[in-house]
């Protein structure tokens, strides 16, 4: 029986990115089926190879961050590299960049260059403060974003400076917009017959955007969202509490009905039946005397005896998982979230599985991030170079 097509199977998409915003991107297109050709210098390639964990000098992460991607070398600063480029740009469906505002314009393979050539494109370009603006120059990395757009301002505690999440989120949530954003494009093309367009991600407001009510509470009350620690201001009880025997707890009980439900499940029906908890508004005016009762109660109880009683309460809960949690989790593992793969040198590992799930066509995983440079020359043979031809460019340093 043959394998279910993929529903982006057919796509080709070339990426000029490097790290992780625009390889995030295009990791997504790849896992859903697009032939997604990554462009990387001849110079050591994509820096995120070299990044975080290495296991035999390559990073464990670009295993995972270029999975199902071709590579392919091509030097810009040559005009033989960049036209080998500006072929496979003329043949594609989709094209993610991260540069620098400009820097693809001073190699001649901007947005009005490669429309010229293939007016069905769409660009996807992912940069720090966006295509305009003042500051459409300066360069911008996710922790930039994450700071403009307002999500370091209220991450912490408010007697400290402001902390960042232990990711790059930023640059994820970038690329997440970007994804979603070069599919509506290609919709557009679809429906309504139209030509390409640029999908203009900057950073900050990707992140900006994720600030649920913060400007509307401000421009209306004046209200300035500060640093409040593990808390959900205005909605409680969300919290994470520590247990007797040193690990941590997250409880969300902050529906009217969950709350009873927690009370009573911790002895405490007096806090259940007490009109003046019965509704969040009333819960978060006493906010502090409700935290310390749950501090209290979660420091007399060992972690699986809270997550049992919590769990027959139907009160949502959890541990806070680290690896050693995940991989050996029965949900993890019930929905397929970890995939076996192998090493170049032949050891087995595990990577994470693809999200979200489709029910008819999900995605996959067909090879990990691959060797550089290790496609370029079936790349160049299917653009029409031949032998001789590939073997110049080689030489002449131009791929």
């Amino acid at each position: 029986m043959s394998e279910t097509p993929k529903p982006l199977a057919g796509l080709k998409v070339v990426e000029l990115g490097t790290l992780i915003a625009g390889p995030f991107c295009t990791r997504i297109l790849a896992e859903f089926g697009a032939e997604v050709i990554k462009v990387e210098s001849p110079d050591g390639g994509d820096p995120l190879r070299q990044w975080r964990k290495l296991y035999d000098g390559t990073s464990l992460w670009w295993y995972v961050q270029a999975r199902n991607k071709k590579s392919v070398t091509a030097n810009l600063k040559h005009p033989e590299g960049r036209e080998f480029v500006r072929r496979l740009i003329a043949e594609a469906d989709i094209l993610v960049e991260n540069f620098r505002p400009g820097v693809l314009e001073k190699f001649e393979l901007g947005w009005d260059d490669l429309r010229a050539e293939n007016p069905g494109l769409v660009m996807v370009r992912l940069s720090g403060f966006g295509q305009t603006g003042p500051y459409k120059e300066q360069p911008g990395f996710g922790a930039v974003g994450e700071s403009m757009g307002g999500l370091r301002y209220i991450t912490g505690f408010p007697d400290r400076p402001p902390v960042r999440t232990g990711i790059s989120i930023g640059d994820s949530i970038a690329a997440l917009w970007g994804a979603i954003g070069a599919l509506m494009a290609l919709r557009h093309k679809e429906v309504n017959g139209g030509l390409g367009q640029v999908v203009d991600v900057a950073l900050y407001e990707a992140v900006f955007a994720m600030m649920e009510s913060m400007v509307p509470e401000f421009d209306v009350f004046g209200f300035v969202r500060e640093r409040t620690g593990n808390i959900m201001p205005g909605i409680t009880p969300s919290n994470t509490h520590t247990t007797r025997d040193g690990k941590h707890v997250t409880i969300g009980a902050n529906g009217d009905a969950i709350f009873k439900r927690f009370m009573r499940a911790i002895g405490r029906d007096d806090l259940a039946d007490d009109p003046g908890l019965a509704d969040n508004a009333g819960r978060d005016a006493r906010r502090d005397e409700v935290y310390a009762l749950i501090d209290s109660w979660c420091a007399q109880h060992d972690e699986a005896d809270i997550l049992r009683v919590l769990a027959a309460a139907e009160v949502p809960s959890s541990r806070v998982y680290s690896a050693v949690d995940m991989l050996a989790d029965p949900q993890f593992i019930a929905r397929q979230m970890f995939e076996s793969a192998t090493l170049p040198d032949g050891q087995a590992f595990r990577l994470p599985g693809i999200v979200p799930k489709l029910s008819a066509t999900p995605g996959g995983t067909a090879w990990i991030g691959p060797a550089l440079g290790e496609h370029t020359d079936r790349v160049l043979a299917a653009l029409g170079y031949d032998a001789a031809a590939i073997a110049r460019l080689h030489a002449a340093g131009a791929v």
